[in-house]
């Protein structure tokens, strides 16, 4: 597992536009070397102001798309379309204005489809599809880039302190159903699965997100901290703007 480093900017914007500038020159280099690129997606403020920011550099870039596959890091299990899922706000971000094959977009399952409102199955439909991706190397494709947020708890996708699921070392995908954060039922990767991604991605802005930042880079108790356990084999990026990097 690689040593965190970190990634400072003066505010929101420029950390959103230079995760987003980063993140179109790995697609790029991918495309040029004829490399499939893996790519997880995250909700929040900075995540989507990212996916805004990768929007506006695609067309400038020459971004080519047609391997790219986009998965999620967690999602909150409400019907399909719903404003909350972090799959509306990123196709209104990005995917919906560029050239992703469609059965190279993958969502994690909505309440409303194949399994109802049964997270459980719906957990398990998510890492059968994860498994096929990954062509018999194991449970989950390598992610190229992991992106997460972090909350003030220092949670990452669905994991939050003080839940089973951040101890989950058998499946790729769990159900959450008491996420102290509404909605209470979500679908999220494991930390195995977040892991075995090349790069990770914290993302992080603002005041309150300081104190995670900090027990994310120290390590430590990821049943306290789940940030302190996300790691990336080849790299671990904490972007951070001034206000949440102030503890460090």
């Amino acid at each position: 597992m690689s040593t965190p480093q970190i990634i400072r900017h003066a505010d929101a914007k420029a950390l959103a536009e230079d995760v987003a500038l980063r993140l179109v020159n790995e697609i790029v280099r991918a495309e040029a070397d004829k490399r499939t690129f893996h790519l997880v997606l995250t909700g929040g403020g900075i995540g989507i102001a990212a996916l805004n920011a990768v929007r506006e550099h695609a067309a400038e870039s020459g971004i080519g798309w047609s391997h790219v596959h986009l998965w999620w890091g967690d999602e909150r299990f409400l019907p399909d379309k719903d404003a909350d899922r972090n799959e509306t706000q990123a196709r209104a971000a990005l995917i919906d204005a560029i050239g992703v094959p469609a059965q190279q977009v993958h969502p994690m399952p909505a309440s409303d489809g194949l399994d109802g409102d049964h997270a459980t199955h719906a957990a398990t439909r998510y890492s059968r599809e994860l498994a096929v991706a990954a062509r018999g190397q194991g449970p989950v494709p390598v992610f190229d880039v992991c992106l997460l947020g972090v909350g003030p708890d220092a949670h990452i996708a669905s994991l939050f302190p003080g839940l089973p699921q951040v101890h989950e070392d058998e499946a790729s995908v769990a159900p959450v159903h008491d996420s102290p954060k509404p909605p209470p039922t979500r679908i999220t990767l494991t930390l195995p699965s977040i892991n075995t991604s090349r790069e990770v991605w914290v993302l992080a802005s603002g005041e309150a997100k300081a104190e995670a930042v900090r027990l994310g880079l120290a390590g430590g108790d990821v049943g306290e901290a789940p940030v302190a356990g996300v790691r990336g084999t080849e790299k671990t990026l904490f972007w951070v703007d001034e206000a949440a990097a102030s503890l460090i």
